[in-house]
């Protein structure tokens, strides 16, 4: 339930409801047998709901009320004779309610936590070989705006947590994260750890976010116990981020599973509001509007880029979903400069890991080569199958221009790295996989971004189209990247480019543009 799709979180930019039951397709008296099958009031609700917005029988609202009252009424008996038997035995009932709410096949793992405490922002921050990633330190610079904010916004004082798990170097990124935002920083320490291993890190994580308690178990009635972390004062965090990475895509989901709450993947937008919600399934309230506040609001690219979600991670009414969780794509916010006068509180998570966790050795490694990282570059110069007449000739002009800028890099499109070009030894390692760019490649915003035979393919935008000018060489003036060029020159790059390498090197620009009527 820990991915987009059984996040049970909804987005804001449609009120459309997904319905089990449409009574549009059945004659009232089809409608009431089919009701006889549907034991949960939320799918009831959205019929309803369906029922006022399509055809509004009167008969068919009464007998999908009817059979609503009847489920209500079942489950005020059972909780009825549950708290009969706890007051039997003389037990004082629980403030928090870990009972699962309408318990279905598919979701026997569910452990609703309904009535708990939630604050704080929390923020997994990952490392490797010792040191930070970019994107965690960018996490917490977004998350100190988010709640500083927050607590502007609703005078509370919560914080900014952020988490580390590793082997001994963690201990030392832990005061990095104060400097970084973080009012407090959580690590989990152990030489075990020194790799990512899904299920140590995935229960370690957990178990930092549950403060220590054991979670419930609806199999055997067991409703957990509470948080024993005498550092913080509530069941869950409020919010938390995960990096999109190739771990962090992992554990996040893993994690949230494990809390019971919902996931929204690869965002790269984030705020904090309160929203209007009309769906039933949320609201308990066929027709109303209801005011869900604390929201956070995430935002995620979809199709490709073209168009961007907002996935909001809401409760039921009687069903809570916290924390409200997301990965966050890397370069998506800009990291802070570090404070290290910033004071803060660390704490060391303390967990016994049994060897179970760790049934997997590494005997043997090899670290890869460093490999071609084409982000932070002023300028890239990118190549397609426009080269396709001459690759060698073409990738030669191709470096050339690069050369002629102080701090530029060659990038491909996918099109010239599938396409098993046949070019000569001194240039050959430069068409490789990990110079591509798009979707599937690397996401690249220079200044200067400079495409050359390159049609515009949608993959290959969402890998350039965040570039602050975008120069377009091609002989086509249909091509689709002319509609998100900044300047277009028609022309074939055998041509143009010695002339724009030239222009460069000269530092004045030797070739004459000419308008166009488009």
């Amino acid at each position: 339930m820990a991915d987009d799709a059984n996040a049970d979180a909804d987005e804001d930019a449609s009120d459309d409801r997904d319905v089990a039951l449409d009574p549009d397709e059945y004659t009232v008296e089809q409608l009431e047998e089919k009701l006889t099958a549907v034991t949960n009031t939320s799918d009831l609700d959205a019929a309803l709901a369906a029922e006022q917005e399509g055809k509004d029988r009167k008969t068919a609202r009464e007998a999908i009320q009817s059979r609503i009252d009847e489920l209500e009424a079942e489950t005020e008996d059972e909780q009825g004779d549950a708290e009969r038997g706890e007051d039997a035995s003389g037990e004082e009932p629980s403030e928090v309610d870990y009972a699962p709410e309408n318990r279905t096949e598919d979701k026997r793992h569910v452990r609703a936590l309904k009535g708990g405490t939630y604050r704080d922002m929390w923020v997994y921050c990952e490392t490797q070989g010792g040191q930070l990633l970019d994107v965690s330190t960018e996490m917490l610079g977004k998350a100190r705006e988010l709640m500083d904010g927050y607590n502007e916004e609703y005078g509370e004082d919560e914080r900014v947590v952020g988490v580390l798990v590793g082997d001994e170097s963690v201990t030392d990124l832990a005061e990095e994260l104060i400097a970084y935002g973080a009012d407090v920083a959580v690590y989990h320490e152990d030489d075990r750890l020194a790799r990512f291993r899904h299920k140590s890190y995935t229960e370690i994580v957990a178990d930092v976010a549950r403060g220590g308690a054991e979670p419930p178990n609806w199999a055997t009635g067991d409703p957990g116990t509470d948080p024993t972390a005498d550092w913080r004062d509530y069941d869950k965090p409020r919010y938390v981020l995960f990096p999109a990475t190739d771990n962090g895509r992992d554990l996040s989901a893993q994690v949230q599973a494990e809390l019971d709450s919902g996931l929204a993947s690869d965002c790269s937008g984030l705020f904090i509001e309160e929203e209007l919600v009309s769906n039933p399934v949320k609201t308990g309230e066929p027709g109303e509007k209801v005011a869900f506040e604390r929201v956070l609001h995430m935002k995620r690219p979809d199709f490709s880029g073209f168009e961007y979600s907002t996935i909001l991670c809401l409760d039921n009414p009687g069903r809570e979903f916290h924390p409200q969780g997301c990965s966050v794509i890397p370069g998506s916010f800009d990291a802070p400069d570090p404070d290290y006068d910033r004071e803060g509180e660390v704490v060391e998570h303390d967990l016994d890991l049994p060897d179970d966790w760790f049934r997997v050795d590494v005997t043997e490694s090899d670290r890869l080569d460093e490999g071609v990282d084409l982000t932070g570059h002023d300028v890239v110069v990118a190549l397609g199958r426009g080269i396709g007449d001459d690759p060698t000739r073409g990738i030669e002009l191709g470096l050339d221009l690069v050369d002629a800028f102080d701090d530029a890099a060659l990038g491909l499109s996918r099109g010239v790295v599938t396409a098993s070009y046949d070019v000569d030894g001194h240039v050959a390692d430069y068409v490789a996989e990990e110079r591509q760019i798009g979707e599937t490649g690397q996401e690249v915003q220079p200044d200067l971004y400079v495409a050359a035979g390159i049609s515009g393919a949608v993959q290959h935008k969402v890998g350039m189209d965040e570039s602050d000018t975008i120069v377009t060489v091609n002989t086509d003036p249909e091509a689709r990247i002319s509609d998100f060029s900044d300047y277009f020159v028609e022309g074939d790059l055998f041509e143009v480019l010695p002339r724009l390498t030239e222009s460069v090197e000269a530092g004045e620009l030797t070739m004459q543009a000419e308008a166009s009527d488009d």
